[in-house]
């Protein structure tokens, strides 16, 4: 770019041409920085993400829970309301919990009045839930040893029961709670390690995870066998996200990718049941998905990312692209500041997604027929707009890059 007056061209237009470059780069600019911004210090989810929600509503309630504790204490009145309340509020108890049942009776059974014998005319039954903490346990196993008094060599004994972890202390119980623990309820080994400690239950984190490594060999089995019913499902969403891997020898960690497969096919009316799993990869490339997903056809419905697009070409699969994909980055433009295109694109979407929340539920046939008749108008309709909107537009905006990958993945939108 010319540093000087004299450097610059004397030629009008091309003076215009330059100037209209250069505001085109001085908006896209503006615009990344805004998106910077956003992303920096303000909400990054399009909505207030569910897990924050909660925890606001579950600060209120324990406040809420704390006054009423306070004011129950003050009178008979209050409690019984209070009772009643929460009788309202809660549900039956689950049947398939054991009972322990306890009675409260009255030591005297005669009558204040007449002193006569008073007799049972019915009781009141209400229930508490308990909770027996985890408790642990030794496992002893004692294999008596027998010998032939007439043969010296002769020495017999039941063999030892097969362990999981050969000579190690847990039980197949311990660690699966341990892999639930970790998995299901994200609790990290060192916490647990805690909590064991806790009780007198000295496990660092290394022996932790060394069960976890073991578990996991003996469960490469059942993941294969998981994987490859996955591949034989006509539809399968797809993504992948970073995961940081400790590196060995090197004293900090590397970055690994997560490949995560689904299948669910309640929304389409589907007899299948869902079905989930997790494949660790070294790399994003696109070998990894083409290896994972090696025998399966069908439809594959992802996001954006390039490397499906090989899989496409290799095998017999249809890509099916993700519209949130697609909404959020007109949205990005839009919460940037005005933009009345991308608003205009969120309203034209937002119609899509009322006439998908209209059909949810109803059979795949009434959903096909009203996404023909409702749907494909609107989409037809996007379509052309979006290809006029275009090319009014700088095409090194970051409003252009929202409209062609819209138009880039057409197909696989109105698949």
């Amino acid at each position: 770019m010319p540093q000087t007056i004299a450097a610059l061209p004397d030629d009008p237009e091309t003076l215009k041409a330059m100037l209209i470059a250069e505001r085109a780069r001085s908006e896209r600019l503006v615009q990344i920085i805004k998106e910077m911004q956003r992303h920096r210090f303000g909400r990054r989810a399009e909505t207030l993400p569910e897990d924050q929600m909660l925890l606001a509503l579950e600060d209120a309630e324990q406040t809420e829970a704390g006054a009423s504790a306070e004011e129950e204490a003050r009178s008979a009145e209050v409690r019984a309301e209070a009772a009643r309340r929460r009788q309202r509020n809660r549900g039956v108890l689950p049947a398939h919990l054991p009972r322990i049942e306890t009675t409260v009776d009255i030591e005297d059974k005669t009558c204040p009045c007449c002193k006569g014998m008073l007799h049972k005319i019915g009781e009141d039954v209400s229930e508490r839930l308990d909770i027996v903490p985890t408790q642990f346990r030794v496992l002893v196993t004692h294999r008596p040893k027998y010998a032939c008094r007439a043969c010296e060599d002769v020495v017999v004994q039941a063999p030892a029961p097969p362990r999981l972890i050969e000579s190690g202390m847990p039980t197949e119980a311990t660690v699966a709670h341990v892999l639930v623990s970790k998995y299901a309820d994200h609790l990290p080994l060192y916490r647990q390690a805690q909590i064991y400690g806790r009780q007198g239950i000295n496990l660092d984190r290394s022996t932790l995870a060394d069960w976890v490594g073991r578990a996991a060999w003996h469960l490469r089995p059942l993941h294969g066998r998981l994987l490859a019913h996955i591949r034989s499902s006509a539809r399968i969403f797809a993504d992948e996200t970073t995961a940081p891997v400790l590196d060995p020898g090197r004293g900090r960690t590397k970055t690994g990718q997560l490949w995560a497969y689904a299948r669910d096919d309640r929304p389409f009316g589907g007899a299948d049941p869902p079905l989930a799993i997790y494949v660790y990869a070294p790399n994003r490339k696109a070998e990894q998905p083409i290896a994972h997903l090696a025998d399966f056809t069908g439809v594959l419905q992802v996001d954006g990312y390039a490397g499906y697009r090989a899989l496409e070409r290799k095998n017999s699969v249809q890509l099916a692209f993700c519209w949130s994909h697609v909404r959020r980055r007109f949205y990005e433009f839009a919460a940037a500041g005005h933009a009345p295109i991308a608003s205009e694109a969120l309203e034209r979407i937002a119609e899509l997604y009322t006439i998908e929340k209209d059909i949810r539920g109803c059979a795949p046939d009434a959903r096909q027929a009203a996404r023909q008749e409702r749907s494909r108008p609107i989409l037809d309709a996007l379509e052309t707009w979006l290809h006029e909107k275009l090319a009014l537009i700088s095409q090194k905006s970051k409003l252009a890059e929202a409209i062609r990958y819209a138009l880039s993945r057409w197909n696989g939108l109105t698949l």
